[in-house]
């Protein structure tokens, strides 16, 4: 009896979507557990881009809607490292169903690779197909981050 209830328990659960609040183009938090994408850096939610005929626009924005996009009513689950970054989020690769939302938001030209080159294969493609912030000009986000930590001051 006890491993049936255990049985229908461990079903429901895998049933359920996990709560996703989508924080930028690169940060959730899932079931209340902050999340950093692994391998990724999409622009920052303040962060503007030039379009192709030179106009501005939030690309920042705009990566965070696309990331929103894709995990509209999916299940999300994410494997994470050990490890947390400096601002006590873990690190991880995130999935809606079966899709891996780093490597969707890369290939979609909706972040750059980060630090390792983990996916700089389908970076290569969202810039030669012109995708997402590739279809005119951006600062990378790291670069971004540093200018505007300074203009702060």
């Amino acid at each position: 009896m006890v491993k049936l209830i255990f049985t229908v328990l461990l079903l429901w659960a895998n049933m359920c979507v996990a709560e996703v609040v989508v924080k930028d183009g690169d940060s959730l938090e899932v079931d209340g557990v902050r999340v950093r994408l692994d391998g990724i850096d999409a622009p920052e939610f303040l962060q503007t881009c030039e379009d192709k005929n030179g106009g501005d626009y939030e690309c920042g924005q705009e990566a965070l809607q696309y990331l929103q996009k894709l995990i509209t009513d999916k299940k999300v689950h994410c494997e994470c490292a050990e490890n947390i970054d400096r601002f006590k989020r873990k690190i991880c690769e995130c999935f809606a169903g079966e899709k891996s939302l780093n490597r969707e938001m890369v290939q979609s030209g909706w972040a750059r690779t980060y630090r390792d080159e983990k996916f700089s294969t389908e970076e290569d493609m969202a810039e030669k197909y012109k995708r997402g912030i590739w279809q005119g000009r951006h600062m990378r986000p790291a670069l971004y981050r540093v200018l505007h930590r300074y203009e702060k001051k």
